[in-house]
């Protein structure tokens, strides 16, 4: 949890965050959240798969990072991660998003949500030494 805390305070400082939270009869449902990927973005630095030439070019403008969407357990399976999702999304004036997930959450299931939300597999990224290593997504916005 402490890992989370600090993600999300370097995360909320940035330029450009923002987040969508839903809730049923007052009741906490989910969130998610991001921000644009800026000109200096380490993002892309993790990357074990190489990249075509301009690939991971940044400006701010042109690539948002999905860094979370949680539903609580109550809640998962009723499709509201996607309406979490897309509302977020709609919000967002970035041309493609990206994500990154761990292809063993779920035996791939998770992985193929993403998937059959449009995103698309680009190649393999480790973070942290610590960190898995994780499929990056990206779907087209624009």
């Amino acid at each position: 949890m402490e890992r989370f805390d600090e993600r999300l305070s370097a995360y909320a400082s940035r330029t450009g965050w923002s987040a969508v939270f839903a809730t049923e009869d007052g009741e906490p449902v989910g969130f998610a959240f991001g921000c644009p990927l800026p000109a200096d973005t380490r993002w892309w630095s993790s990357m074990i798969t190489k990249l075509p030439d301009g690939y991971t070019d940044e400006d701010g403008v042109r690539t948002v990072a999905l860094n979370e969407i949680v539903v609580r357990k109550p809640w998962r399976g009723r499709g509201i991660a996607w309406q979490i999702h897309e509302e977020w999304l709609s919000r967002r004036t970035e041309s493609r998003v990206t994500l990154l997930v761990n292809p063993a959450n779920g035996d791939g299931a998770v992985q193929a949500v993403y998937e059959a939300w449009g995103y698309r597999t680009i190649g393999k990224q480790q973070p942290f030494s610590d960190s898995p290593v994780f499929a990056c997504m990206t779907r087209e916005l624009r």
